[in-house]
């Protein structure tokens, strides 16, 4: 938040040139866009938004509503952008703001809406004002805008309490003159202190910053997270909490967050072009995460539960309905999602045995892992609500597994302490073409080593090719977006279907989801739309092979 800042362009109205659809983000296809992964413009590679920008026609021809933007600010790189200098400037390694301003503006022109990502929970350690906090020494007023504490124990060699970090390790660094400051993420990501009126202020006027520059909103990395338990308590107070049935860590999903969101909506709302909160908010419950999203406060939250589903009918079933149950009283859309930067690919995810996780070190079985994902797309594509797209699941990537220890940049890799630390499997650069050196993502090499099986998932080996998974998505988002049964609504009708089978309509639309590993014989339900593999037909009645979800329309 430094004040050395290149002038922001003038202000536009995201309204100008995207199509005005009110309510558009509640049955929304938002496609996460990781830009170091994405396209790389000038071979050093690393992608940068002059990438992203070449690469919109792409995203246009895909169907995608919007594009999520994963951090492109001034950084250290410490965790691959969630450590942010500074809030109001791009970083190098991504290009300008002026860059920026035309990728907006392109995004646009070609129907596409744009959300960047907030970190509003922490900075970066080389912020302008944690670095003042460390100078100016102990009683410093920059340092109570962070979480600094003196240590327990006689000589203060303790931490200020036992809470450790997402990424291992004690939740605590003790810096030279013996206080100590917290970090729930890497001791490179110190945590605001949300108590402070100046936190506020500061996230206010960044807002509007880039509301000004014309995106359409913003995703909030930790939204669950910014407010601490009075008093910082121990974990130990926890588990009398949990006694007592409240599940809520005294570092997340604190009541108080919701005061900060309601100002921040005041402040979206004075803004045209129906501008949107994306909240990443872990909490116990599908029940709690509809806090984030009720009428005065975000739009979206992440259906964290629906991702880490297993591939079984009765568990998809129950998730769906929680989800539904869930949103309809905050009147808020229900959200999907299979993948993101922070987790295992569903390709991989659903090659290996259940109750890995979301974290997973082993290839799997891919061609199962394939199907599976392939027919979890298309679940997903039907229910109502906003549907999240990862970068290159339209291509099938698996993860990355075997990557060399030399190359993976993931903190959470370095801390130990029982940490999975391999988010780097799911962030190699996507291929674009059969060949070249990085297969089409810049002229050099790329930032982590892509496998030569990217040749044959290259957007150029699939486009065109009946049946590939490219082609499956691009099919799909079309259906979508033509008929108004899909996406929009709050609830399915559930059909009477096989054990193992998933089945319901919605309006002149029905899908059916084969989650074991056996064809079943449904009832033929109208004209197929679309299937993620191939489907028989006899009789009024339709076979439906193991691992294979079908849309039909009921319509004449």
């Amino acid at each position: 938040m430094s004040q050395q800042h290149t002038a922001a362009p003038a202000r536009h109205s995201a309204a100008v040139t995207v199509a005005d659809r009110r309510d558009w983000w509640r049955d929304a296809v938002i496609y996460q866009v990781y830009p170091r992964s994405f396209a790389d413009s000038n071979g050093d590679g690393m992608g940068d938004l002059q990438g992203v920008r070449s690469r919109l026609p792409y995203l246009r021809d895909l169907g995608v509503d919007a594009v999520w933007l994963s951090p492109f600010y001034a950084s250290p790189q410490a965790d691959a952008g969630y450590d942010v200098a500074d809030y109001r400037a791009v970083d190098p390694m991504f290009g300008s703001l002026l860059d920026a301003d035309a990728l907006i503006r392109d995004a646009h022109a070609h129907g596409l809406r744009i959300i960047v990502d907030l970190v509003p929970n922490h900075s970066s350690d080389q912020h302008e004002w944690f670095k003042r906090a460390l100078a100016e020494g102990p009683g410093s007023p920059l340092r109570e805008r962070y979480h600094f504490r003196s240590g327990k124990g006689k000589n203060g060699e303790l931490p200020p309490n036992d809470w450790e970090s997402i990424f291992g390790g004690p939740a605590w660094t003790r810096v030279p003159d013996g206080e100590w400051y917290l970090h729930l993420f890497a001791p490179e990501q110190p945590d605001f202190n949300w108590e402070h009126p100046a936190v506020g202020d500061e996230f206010r006027s960044i807002l509007r910053f880039w509301l000004d520059m014309g995106v359409d909103g913003f995703r909030i990395d930790v939204a669950h997270g910014l407010v601490k338990a009075e008093g910082l308590p121990d974990l130990g107070a926890h588990d009398q909490l949990k006694l007592l049935g409240n599940d809520v860590m005294p570092f997340f999903d604190q009541d108080g967050v919701h005061a900060i969101y309601r100002q921040w909506r005041r402040i979206l709302d004075e803004y045209a072009g129906e501008r949107i909160f994306v909240a990443e908010a872990w909490t116990p419950t599908v029940e709690r995460t509809a806090n984030y999203v009720r009428p005065d406060e975000l739009h979206q939250a992440f259906n964290f539960q629906y991702l880490g589903t297993e591939w079984d009918a009765k568990e998809l079933r129950t998730v769906i309905d929680r989800t539904l149950e869930a949103m309809r009283p905050v009147g808020a859309p229900a959200t999907w999602v299979l993948s993101n930067h922070d987790v295992t690919r569903h390709a991989t995810r659903f090659a290996n045995p259940p109750g890995l996780g979301t974290q997973i070190r082993t290839a799997g079985d891919r061609a199962l892992g394939l199907r599976r994902a392939r027919a979890a797309t298309l679940l997903m594509l039907a229910l109502p609500g906003s549907a999240y797209i990862y970068q290159g699941e339209e291509l099938g990537l698996p993860d990355v597994v075997d990557l060399p220890d030399e190359v993976r940049q993931d903190p959470a890799y370095f801390r130990g302490a029982g940490q999975d630390g391999f988010r780097d499997g799911c962030r190699v650069p996507i291929p674009w073409t059969r060949e070249g050196s990085s297969y089409g993502f810049g002229s050099g090499g790329s930032w982590l080593p892509q496998p030569p099986v990217w040749a044959e998932l290259s957007v150029e080996a699939q486009t065109g090719v009946p049946g590939s998974t490219l082609e499956l998505y691009r099919s799909a988002l079309r259906v979508r977006r033509a008929r108004p049964d899909l996406g929009a609504g709050d609830a399915v009708e559930w059909l009477r279907a096989p054990e193992g089978v998933l089945a319901f309509r919605r309006g002149e639309f029905v899908c059916v989801a084969n989650t074991t590993g056996e064809s079943v014989t449904t009832p033929a339900y109208g004209r197929i739309l679309l299937t993620s593999g191939e489907v028989t037909e006899a009789d009024g009645e339709t076979k439906v092979p193991g691992d294979t979800t079908v849309w039909w329309t009921t319509a004449g």
